[in-house]
């Protein structure tokens, strides 16, 4: 069972933190962070640049956390959170990623729910710490709290589209 955990914890946490990298910057594909400031504008977001700072950094973060089995709880909170703003922006595609769906986003918020309540094994920064197991209340408050708050940031951040924009859209629909 550790090895197990340890193999998903160490892939989910890595796509996360890769994740993360490419808002920010130009490795593993990214276009920076002007390109992921431009990503965040045109999904519909406000806040440009410190929008794709804090979201990269939050992605890099509780990638490396889940992938070092570090604060587990709290670091699948965050990435259930981040993952959660990106299944939003792709739910009008539908669910199969090859329609940019959000079926990437959803994998990774139910596998951050399962660390979350599996614990990270023995083979983890937390069990070295003697942190584990985590209170059952820690990972259910985490497998709330994560996707809520990705509910809210996309509420709070959520701007409607310019005049521009919107008839831009409208003729792309045609």
């Amino acid at each position: 069972m550790d090895a197990g955990l340890l193999v998903l914890r160490v892939v989910a946490g890595l796509l996360v933190a890769g994740h993360g990298v490419q808002k920010v910057s130009f490795r593993l594909g990214g276009h920076g962070l002007a390109g992921g400031t431009e990503e965040f504008r045109h999904d519909g977001f406000r806040g440009g640049r410190l929008t794709a700072v804090v979201a990269g950094a939050s992605q890099i973060g509780a990638g490396l956390f889940l992938t070092a089995g570090l604060l587990t709880p709290l670091a699948a909170m965050a990435a259930m959170g981040v993952m959660t703003v990106a299944g939003t922006v792709k739910w009008p595609k539908g669910l199969w990623v090859q329609n940019d769906g959000y079926e990437y986003p959803l994998v990774l918020v139910v596998v951050s729910a399962a660390l979350a309540l599996t614990g990270p094994g023995r083979w983890s920064a937390d069990h070295a710490l003697g942190v584990t197991p985590w209170p059952v209340w820690v990972a259910l408050a985490a497998i709330v709290i994560g996707p809520v708050s990705g509910l809210l940031t996309r509420l709070v951040l959520h701007r409607a589209p310019t005049a521009t924009e919107g008839k831009i859209h409208a003729q792309s629909a045609d």
